[in-house]
Order: structure tokens, then sequence, then C-alpha cells
């Protein structure tokens, strides 16, 4: 295993952490239960949210949103093409087509609005939005799209735990912005339970279909007969077992107490990367004076040769800096080439262009001073060399 001096996300557990899960693993009671509930009802306060269901993984929380929506065969789903697969993947799930929609430009890597109103057809019946990196995308333009073409608005929150858009009504956390929000708590997240995930909604129908889907469609858990709430149950809907143990609600409910701070740490040190780079001419900083509210997820940069990417990823790996590419293309991948005509991917030129120029730097809440320095350094290194 590498050991790099810099690797691109870390993640701190501290006695806290280690004490929760250890105090699930005394109490004997390990599947969904107590602190599941807990977590769940810490994270709609959060948010200011009706309701909030914990789940297995992010693309489980996708899974139900599309699925509780009623998408299925025939259907279309508006969906950014510069996501990772399981956005598309979820839509994919219940029959539905994910029709791609390019970013903004090289300036701003979230969805394009104006190319996705271009895209909606008859069997357009929802749009998934993914806030790249932690920056909300214009979910007032969105919504205005969704409200002409009566779509339904399915928030990919997998970088944007305790983000905030500065809406028209002021300020509202992403989730809370379309009819359901997805979260994920994969081991990279800005809050992680190792595996994990969270779906959230104002919607009282949805969230009780979602209840029963997340548990092989039966109307009483095992936590509830435990309690002697009931003695049986009924299936009624085709469910899933996308049910949180205990061990990761516990996890959940104490990161979920370091968000804020870790969310804020990482502010500090994107800043700082942007203070340093912006004046760097064979770099280009997207969402550079973005508004307020992001949780800096990661901090993307565009090269502009493109050319250069395998050999500036290999020069920063020389110096023990870990760095990646925020995303490949979706449509590009071998199996989605198959289920569009040839020449489909001239319809979303720019996601295409940035993305053969994204390089991923470090980022993460533990990050010190001096490897930023180090990153920073070894740019400039591999620039000037270069020439």
């Amino acid at each position: 295993m590498t050991q790099w001096k810099v690797p691109l996300a870390d993640v701190v557990f501290g006695p806290e952490e280690i004490a929760a899960v250890t105090a699930v693993l005394e109490s004997g009671w390990l599947s969904m239960g107590p602190k599941t509930q807990e977590f769940e009802a810490r994270f709609a306060h959060f948010l200011d949210v009706k309701h909030a269901l914990a789940v297995t993984n992010g693309t489980a929380a996708l899974h139900l949103a599309c699925q509780a929506l009623g998408l299925s065969t025939g259907d279309e789903v508006l969906c950014p093409v510069l996501t990772f697969v399981a956005s598309a993947n979820a839509i994919l799930y219940t029959g539905a087509k994910p029709v791609f929609v390019d970013i903004n430009g090289p300036h701003n890597l979230n969805l394009s609005v104006a190319d996705a109103a271009g895209k909606v057809t008859e069997r357009t019946r929802a749009i998934m939005v993914v806030h790249y990196a932690g920056y909300p995308c214009d979910m007032d333009a969105i919504a205005a799209l969704a409200r002409r073409h009566g779509l339904k608005i399915i928030e990919d929150c997998a970088h944007a735990p305790g983000a905030v858009y500065h809406s028209a009504q002021g300020p509202r956390l992403a989730g809370t912005l379309g009819d359901i929000g997805c979260f994920s708590f994969f081991a990279n997240k800005n809050m992680t339970t190792g595996e994990g995930g969270l779906v959230v909604t104002n919607d009282d129908a949805l969230a009780r279909h979602m209840k029963f889907l997340r548990s092989h469609g039966m109307t009483t858990l095992t936590w509830d007969r435990h309690r002697g709430h009931s003695f049986s149950y009924d299936v009624v809907d085709k469910g899933y077992n996308y049910r949180l143990d205990e061990m990761r609600a516990a996890l959940g409910i104490v990161q979920l107490k370091r968000l804020e701070e870790g969310n804020a740490k990482r502010r500090n040190l994107a800043l700082r990367y942007q203070e340093i780079l912006q004046n760097m001419q064979s770099l280009e900083l997207p969402f550079a004076g973005a508004p307020e509210g992001s949780t800096y997820h990661l901090f993307p940069v565009l090269l502009k040769d493109g050319t250069q990417r395998p050999d500036f990823m290999a020069a920063l790996a020389r110096q023990g800096i870990q760095t990646s590419v925020h995303y490949p293309p979706v449509h590009l991948f071998s199996y989605y080439r198959q289920l569009w005509p040839e020449g489909y991917d001239h319809l979303i030129p720019r996601a295409e262009a940035a993305a053969q120029r994204e390089v991923t730097l470090p980022l993460f809440p533990a990050m010190t001073s001096s490897q930023l320095a180090h990153v920073v350094q070894a740019i400039r290194e591999f620039f000037l060399k270069a020439g």
C-alpha cells in the first residue's frame, strides 16, 4: 500500500467514534434500531426537513428516490454527465433512461440548465442534479424548469452535506431544494460512516413509500417487533434490503457533530489553494469566485494543456502526492456507449473537453499548511520543467 505524503483524502476517527461503535457492540443490538433512529432524527433536524431515512449507501438512496417517484421503462431523467456513475446507474435500475446534460463550462462544472431545457421531451419525468465538489447548482433555475414541464427533482448531495444555497427565498441547505435529497457517507466524504447513505424529503407520501421500500416492503421492522409494538408484518411493495446497521449509525451521529467544523477547514484550505494558484498561467480554477456555501468536497483544477495530465499526475505522485480525476464522463464508459447512437458525445462537448483536462488535488480537514505548500511547490516545479 502506497504511503502518500499528501493523500487525496483522509479520515480521522477519534475516541468518540470508537466509543460510539463500542457501545453499540456492547448493547447486543446491531441491525437497524435506536441508533439509526437517532441518526435520522439528528440529520432531519440539521437540515430542517421532515423525513430522513438512513440506508446502506448513497446509491441505494438514489435508487429509492427514483423508485418512489415512480420512474419506469420509457421514462427519461435529465442527469449530469460529469458525475460518479452511481447517479446514472440508479436511474437505469428503474428501467428509465438517463439523458446526459452538459456542464456550464470550465468555470462551473455543474449541470447546465440551458442544456437541460433543450433536452426535455414528452418522456422526461425528472431531473437529477449533482452539487459537484460541494458547489450548489443553480436551483432556482432548475426549479423553474421543473415547474414548466412538471418534473420531479432529485438532489444527489454526495458532495454536499451542509452546503448552503442562497435562493430567492433565502439560504437553504442542499437536499431540501427538490423533492428528494440523497446523501452518501462513503469513506472519502465530508462525513463518513465507511459505507452508508441517507434520503430526505418533506413529502409524507414519498417518505412512507421509501420507508417500505428500504426494508423488503415490510410494514414493521425487527426493532418494532423486538419492542413489542407488533408481532407480525405484511409486505406491501417490492422492497429491498437497504437498511443501515447500528455501528454505522453511531458513527454518523458523531460525524454529523464534526461536519460544520470540517467543512470550514476545507473552505480555508480551498481559499488558500485559490489564492496561490490563481496566477498560474497553466491552470484554470473552476468555481473561483463562486458564492459562499460550498462544502469544498473536492478541489478540481483544469490544465490548460490536457495532454500534460498523465505527466502532471505522475510528477506529483513521485513527490508523494495523490491526485485523481473527477470524473470520466459517464457517456464514455463502455456500458453506456452501447445505449446511445454513435456521435452522442458531440451533444455534450463542454463536459468532455473539461474532463480531459481535470485533475483533483488533495483536500481534507486534517490537511496541514505544510502539506498544501508541498502540493503547490510540486505543481510549480512541474510547470517550470515543462517550460
